[in-house]
């Protein structure tokens, strides 16, 4: 099953920049980790903002939910972490379906 994720990273005032940075680093090895183990298919930072948005290949939302909840961002700081979840068709899926619904 294929999920977009989108991550919103907050911190508080009290947090300075490397104590996030230091998370984030640990973040970023385990996503980069997960990519050559094909769950994310691919990842991407948002130019400006604390945002990074995925795409993620998992068996189950049960799957997701647990992998969601083991990331070192959300272990560390998931007080301030956003996560908006997308579950995503194939398009050539939709494109199939939609020509049969035709005949």
């Amino acid at each position: 099953m294929l999920f977009l994720l989108d991550f919103n990273v907050e911190y508080p005032a009290t947090m300075s920049q490397q104590e996030l940075f230091t998370i984030w680093s640990e973040e970023a090895d385990a996503a980069l980790g997960a990519k050559e183990a094909g769950v994310v298919v691919d990842l991407w930072k948002c130019v400006g903002q604390r945002r990074i948005v995925a795409v993620v290949n998992v068996d189950s939302p049960d799957a997701l939910d647990q992998i969601l909840l083991d990331l070192p961002i959300m272990k560390k700081h998931g007080q301030y972490v956003h996560v908006d979840v997308t579950s995503l068709r194939k398009y050539e899926d939709f494109a199939s379906d939609v020509k049969s619904r035709l005949e």
